[in-house]
């Protein structure tokens, strides 16, 4: 029973946001709680019966977890950052494809006078 107080503190750390073998902010779920603890991911199944009492606290960890919430804002946040930034991106690109006809119309206008010298010329 030694190996379950193990996953339990690992799950208590993670709970506080003070890990010892993962980044601080990891979200909480199974394989999270099995790395914490210095097991390999996949440790913890539904299939072991000894599990069970642990599975429900780490489910139960997860869906309170602030944490879990914070990184799910974030992400949210980052999302509509990156679809904010490819509108502008592409409105920029239509921009540059106007200025570039433009241009070409311009220039088309300005070869049907004889009188003009580019400057470079000068």
């Amino acid at each position: 029973m030694a190996v379950i107080n193990e996953y339990f503190s690992a799950l208590k750390r993670l709970e506080a946001n003070t890990p010892v073998r993962l980044p601080k902010g990891s979200p909480i779920n199974k394989d999270t709680v099995a790395l914490e603890a210095g097991r390999k991911r996949g440790s913890i199944k539904k299939s072991r019966s000894s599990f069970t009492e642990l599975i429900a606290a780490i489910d139960k960890a997860s869906q309170d977890s602030p944490v879990e919430a914070d990184s799910k804002t974030l992400i949210a946040n980052v999302r509509s950052q990156k679809d904010n930034y490819r509108k502008l991106y592409l409105e920029a690109l239509n921009r540059e494809l106007m200025l570039i006809e433009r241009l070409a119309q311009l220039e088309k206008i300005v070869k049907n006078f004889d009188n003009v010298v580019p400057l470079s010329e000068r």
